[in-house]
């Protein structure tokens, strides 16, 4: 039997771990078992739908503007991550055409709403204020606004939504003295919040309690929460004095109560709702007392038995299932994993039997091919999803990092260009990642695979080229975090059902914190040919070195031939810097490719792989800068340099010539090029897409 790898104080605190989730659902089950035999419903106001619309008629843009097409961007931004804690803000383009969004839920609502909410508000902002640079959609559950000025971390307090409850109080100075105390508490503790964000209620009457929320978007600083708030609740006493419901709303804060439970998710010692009292000709005042105090002493007969059994169920539960996590090894994995704060790492264990089911015990025959770390086999889980299991070496220390690395990274990204983490396993020895599968496999075995007769069209490679840059760009500035892949290759891009590329293989990457930009480290790991000359000699590593990957990549793909495949020159950017120079780099183009392709296109790719394999690390451009030349017909850029890693193979003065045949190819060239797109009263037309 092997024994746990850390000591019992490990162990303890997973036995310490399980005993509170199982209190807290005892606690949970308490709740609801006292809503059973107390709860009374009534009617209530919903307001799930649609709120408001504020369009800014006096900002247009053009349609097909580049404009509009950084706002698409920018929704389809929002959208994808306002899920990932309820609010995200970004920003997409530069000078005049720039766009700034910000998606917002409410603190309460569940992930898997917030996102209908935000792709229900990014859809219908569109059809609402058309052709607007400036706009905001609220509903009751979550706000989106976006504009071509900056607005974040500034509020705007206008409650321009202003609704009440349809009835009175029927002691209004009891009412207004309770909810604004609650407004009150609820402003300071939302304002106060990580979150900006708060639930709670006051007792009001003998048969209901007052509920109120308060929140702010998350760019307000404390101090501008609390004035907004603030200045909103000033707004009561004109819209709703008198009413025992009031939801105001504006841009930045958002304050509502109700003498009914409206709150998303059960906070802690939450009181029932309770239907309004009979006519008080019809109710005596100790009758009265003397019900609520059996119907007490009924909850408390049935509650008090019921909790204990459950805290002794518990206690028993967590008793044997640590015995039973103790006997495997690696059972301390688990809860190190776990243990960065984020509890949904919980919804993405899978067991061991279930993917050894869905993998036929990992059949050869469901292998899909061998990484640096292992195998990846094909499965079906019981739903009929189709999987891709990666199993990492049991004997390597190493894979366990790069696991957890994995696990941790991955399951916090979302984006369109970076592969679907589904799941993990820790069990029996096994270190198992279980992403989404991908039915055309990884990109090298497609491009480099000579036996096809015509391979991939260029209309398919340059819609790869696109979407690696957009991943990257993604991991290095518009994700919460700022991530180095360090292990950027063909290998590691993965293909869909329509060869849409996905970036995969996280276990090298390394995350920056804050304003973080570069990083050292003595252990150097990926894949020579790929990396970037200062990690490679010095371990030193930034989105500089992802950028240099990058260029080798796009050279790749563009002629079809492995980095590795060149034998006069000791690397393939060597070679096609060389043919660059001479002005022949079209001769390097994929013979796969025939004629079917556009000479410009092909051209920006070349200056652009270029200029990303620049021995220094300043002299690369950005990913974003990258994005940028992709979608545009022009390219301002430097003229390309020598290539780190280069290996001459000509006299000086051939050199000499050839940087003069550069300069001419690659400035003038591309320009010349770009006039054939111009449009017919010689305006040039120039198309910038940062994303």
């Amino acid at each position: 039997m092997m024994r746990p790898t850390t000591g019992c104080w490990s162990r303890w605190k997973y036995m310490k771990r399980f005993i509170l989730r199982f209190n807290a659902l005892v606690t949970f089950l308490v709740v609801i078992v006292k809503h059973v035999f107390t709860m009374r419903f009534h009617g209530q106001l919903r307001l799930e739908g649609f709120i408001f619309s504020n369009c800014n008629t006096t900002l247009n843009y053009t349609s097909g503007s580049l404009y509009e097409q950084n706002l698409n961007l920018t929704l389809s931004y929002l959208v994808a991550n306002a899920s990932l804690t309820g609010f995200y803000t970004t920003s997409i383009g530069e000078n005049s055409d720039v766009v700034y969004g910000l998606v917002q839920c409410r603190g309460d609502l569940s992930k898997v709403d917030c996102h209908a909410c935000a792709n229900t508000a990014a859809t219908e902002i569109r059809q609402l204020c058309f052709s607007q640079k400036e706009a905001s959609v609220g509903y009751i559950n979550c706000s989106l606004q976006y504009s071509a000025q900056r607005f974040f971390s500034t509020f705007d307090s206008f409650p321009g939504v202003q609704l009440h409850n349809t009835k009175t109080a029927t002691d209004p100075a009891l009412f207004k003295s309770q909810s604004g105390n609650l407004v009150k508490n609820l402003s300071s503790k939302a304002a106060s919040n990580p979150s900006r964000f708060d639930l709670g209620f006051t007792s009001y009457t003998d048969f209901n309690d007052i509920y109120g929320m308060a929140q702010c978007t998350q760019d307000l600083a404390e101090n501008t929460c609390l004035t907004c708030l603030q200045e909103i609740a000033s707004h009561v006493p004109e819209c709703c004095d008198g009413y025992v419901g009031a939801t105001l709303i504006s841009k930045s804060c958002y304050l509502r109560y109700e003498i009914y439970s409206f709150f998303l998710s059960p906070i802690a010692h939450q009181p029932p709702p309770v239907a309004s009292p009979p006519s008080p000709s019809l109710l005596e005042p100790k009758a009265s007392h003397a019900g609520k105090k059996s119907n007490s002493k009924i909850i408390l007969i049935i509650v008090i038995p019921l909790a204990l059994a459950l805290t002794v169920l518990a206690t028993g539960c967590a008793g044997y299932l640590f015995w039973k996590k103790a006997k495997r090894n690696g059972v301390d994995d688990v809860p190190d994993l776990l243990e960065d704060g984020n509890n949904s790492m919980d919804a993405l264990l899978i067991g061991l039997r279930s993917l050894k089911v869905a993998t036929n015990n990992f059949s050869e025959a469901y292998k899909l091919g061998e990484g640096g770390f292992g195998p990846v086999y094909k499965g079906t889980l019981p739903d009929e999803q189709e999987i891709a299991v990666k199993r990492l070496s049991r004997s390597s220390e190493q894979g366990l990092a790069e696991l957890k690395t994995e696990v941790m990274l991955v399951a916090k990204l979302l984006h369109r260009n970076l592969v679907r983490l589904l799941g993990f396993c820790l069990e029996d020895e096994e270190k198992l990642l279980v992403y989404e599968y991908l039915p055309n496999g990884s990109l090298d075995k497609i491009l480099f695979d000579q036996r096809r007769p015509f391979g991939l069209e260029w209309e398919r490679r340059f819609k790869i080229i696109v979407g690696i840059a957009r991943g990257l760009l993604y991991l290095h500035e518009d994700s919460q975090l700022r991530i180095v892949h360090r292990d950027l290759k063909a290998s590691n891009i993965l293909l869909d059902e329509e060869m849409n590329p996905k970036i995969s293989d996280f276990g090298l990457a390394k995350l920056f914190c804050g304003s973080q930009t570069h990083g050292n480290t003595n252990r150097i790991s990926g894949t020579f040919g790929y990396m970037a000359p200062e990690y490679a000699k010095n371990g030193k590593f930034s989105t500089k070195s992802d950028a240099f990957s990058f260029g080798v990549l796009v050279m790749e793909i563009i002629t079809g031939r492995k980095n590795s495949s060149f034998r006069n020159f000791s690397n393939l950017q060597s070679y096609a810097w060389q043919h660059w120079a001479n002005g022949t780099a079209l001769e390097l183009l994929d013979p796969r490719l025939g004629d079917q392709w556009p000479r410009y296109e092909v051209l920006k790719c070349f200056h652009i792989g270029l200029l990303c394999v620049q021995e220094a690390p300043a002299e690369r451009p950005t990913m974003s800068e990258v994005v940028m030349m992709l979608n545009s017909y022009t390219i301002n850029s430097t003229v390309p340099s020598q290539p780190a890693f280069y290996v001459r193979q000509e006299s000086s003065a051939d050199s000499q010539q050839s940087v003069a045949r550069l300069e001419s190819y690659g400035a003038l060239e591309l320009d010349q090029l770009a006039e054939a797109t111009q449009s017919v009263n010689d305006i040039t037309v120039t198309e910038l897409c940062p994303r």
